[in-house]
């Protein structure tokens, strides 16, 4: 597995680590579904921007994603974990071998 400094610079990512305690979203009834999606918006108000959803849709509805401690997503999603160093604007979709991160400057808030 690469660690996440790895990730950042095979993906040509300036590492911006989450803190532990800071919160992200997830979509917890997805987990077990593929893709895993994950985006990246600026932290603020101690969450450190990421949302994760598994599945081919991320749903709009208010109650979709629930705040998680950044340190327990290894509970739920380990795969995923060496991916959260990403900085704001980067995206990720992972399954089953596959891997696609890419930069998607529109998440971050001007």
């Amino acid at each position: 597995m690469s660690s996440h400094n790895e990730i950042c610079k095979k993906f040509d990512a300036i590492p911006l680590p989450c803190n532990g305690d800071e919160k992200l979203c997830l979509a917890r009834e997805t987990i077990g579904k593929l893709p895993i999606n994950g985006l990246r918006h600026n932290p603020e108000k101690g969450t450190c921007g990421w949302y994760i959803w598994c599945g081919e849709e991320m749903s709009e509805d208010s109650d979709f994603f629930k705040p998680l401690h950044v340190s327990h997503i290894k509970e739920y999603l380990p795969e995923i974990e060496q991916y959260l160093s990403l900085s704001p604007g980067y995206r990720f979709l992972v399954a089953d071998g596959y891997e696609d991160v890419w930069n998607a400057p529109q998440l971050i808030d001007k």
